[in-house]
């Protein structure tokens, strides 16, 4: 099927929910208390500068998306303008950054479970919960995505009912002394919460992927961002507000189960098991969306030689990548055993930051060739390139707060695709074609994938 076949059927209204519930993943439900531990009292405040930070990459993405209606998303904006090689790469970090996304919230799914059944906290209990975890949400996948997708829409709405009564109920037993500043943060401390904290408003990227399905992008890309940008940043310092409110200093120390820890104290055990049972649900659902959308990515890159064929396999009966998925889903496990929540979330943020760099000077690049995909006037940022000037320096100073370890990881698998795309081109040239990497469209992609 070719792009212009694709039915564009996606509204402001249908693409701002599917940019919410992307972005509203299970992270939100352990985040308040590594904030609080990173900046105290002041967490209030790394939200609304991670906020903002994000609003100056939104109004990129706006931008980008208005002009490059093409399915794909982040990387079909990339490759518009730096050619398939650097397109190629944006791929890759997409897929990076769904596998340590995905091994964040498994992480924390084995930490709630532990806080709702006591017999599973230990190390041992831990790691069978997150292999029973995968291997059932893999089977569930390679036996079709239909049932994939069912199961997403059962928790979807699962997610979002105890956040918002957390913060409709919760807000009458807050205490306004737990919410004084005494101290503020160093500079330091407050770069590295917000690294951290973009994990929560992460999920633009992926929402944006059917871009080519999206009707009048030139408006509709713009009004459904900023309306579920609003909505999610209102909502999540609602959420640490109530928590830090509640809680006080004790929040910081509530690593595995903050919320369910807060409603504990507000309401009793049974506000805790509603936000525990909610937490659950909703990381449940994150990592089953993720592992019906991350493995495609894996398949694509099989399907056009970058990998070896045996990623592309289709399974005889179920017709869905298995190879695929069962790696795919061996991966995230390895990683949600080995890492914690906050440093798998952190390198999944490392990805996605070098993705947006990438994206906010794509997004100024196209508004220099005055490139139009889409058809209608696109969407300009206000200030001319002030703001893709602001978002890079923006994205380059939390950047700059991870450290160099996370740094080398991330840089180690864009090496190792580097050659593997080299030695791809090679082997078309030989062959006489033209490379057969195929990036945006209908090449190596990712659906879209609900976020931390």
């Amino acid at each position: 099927m070719s792009e212009a076949q694709l039915e564009r059927a996606l509204g402001p209204r249908a693409l701002a929910a599917t940019i919410f519930n992307v972005t509203i993943g299970g992270g939100i439900f352990v985040l308040p208390a590594v904030v609080a531990l990173g900046v105290g009292a002041a967490a209030p405040l790394a939200y609304v500068i991670c906020a903002a930070a994000m609003g100056l990459i939104v109004l990129c993405f706006a931008e980008a998306g208005s002009r490059v209606s093409l399915t794909g998303g982040p990387y079909a904006y990339v490759e518009s303008v730096f050619g398939p090689y650097v397109g190629f790469l944006a791929g890759v970090l997409l897929w990076l950054l769904g596998c340590f996304a995905t091994a964040s919230v498994a992480s924390a799914f084995a930490g709630s479970v532990g806080a709702l059944v006591p017999a599973l906290a230990g190390a041992v209990p831990r790691g069978v919960v997150l292999v029973l975890l995968m291997a059932v949400l893999a089977a569930v996948n390679v036996s079709g995505v239909r049932r994939g997708t069912r199961l997403i829409e059962v928790v979807t709405v699962a997610k979002l009912v105890p956040l918002l009564l957390f913060v409709a109920v919760g807000a009458y037993f807050v205490s306004g002394a737990n919410l004084h500043i005494a101290d503020m943060p160093s500079s330091a401390d407050l770069g590295r919460t917000c690294v951290l904290l973009v994990f929560a408003f992460a999920g633009v990227e992926s929402a944006l992927v059917p871009s080519g399905e999206v009707k009048d992008p030139a408006r509709t890309v713009p009004r459904a961002l900023f309306v579920a940008m609003i909505g999610v940043t209102l909502l999540y310092i609602g959420i640490q507000v109530v928590a830090q409110g509640i809680l006080g200093p004790e929040l910081a120390t509530s690593t595995a189960a903050p919320l369910a820890a807060a409603a504990e104290a507000a309401v009793g055990r049974g506000g805790a098991l509603l936000l525990l049972g909610g937490a659950v649900i909703s990381m449940f659902g994150f990592v089953s969306g993720m592992t019906l959308a991350t493995p495609r990515a894996l398949y694509a890159f099989g399907r056009d030689g970058i990998l070896p064929q045996a990623f592309a396999r289709i399974h005889p009966a179920y017709h869905t990548p298995y190879v695929a998925i069962a790696v795919q889903s061996a991966i995230v496990c390895g990683l949600a055993v080995q890492g914690s929540f906050a440093r798998l979330a952190i390198l999944a943020n490392v990805s996605t930051l070098l993705l947006y760099l990438l994206c906010c000077v794509a997004a100024w690049e196209l508004r220099r060739r005055d490139v139009r995909t889409g058809g209608g006037v696109p969407f300009r940022v206000p200030g001319g390139a002030v703001v893709p000037v602001l978002a890079c320096l923006v994205i380059l100073w939390l950047l700059s707060n991870a450290t160099l370890a996370e740094f080398g990881l991330v840089a180690a698998v864009l090496a190792a695709a580097s050659v593997l795309f080299a030695l791809t081109r090679r082997k078309g040239r030989t062959a006489g074609g033209g490379g057969g990497v195929r990036v945006g469209g209908e090449g190596v992609g990712v659906p879209p994938q609900p976020r931390g």
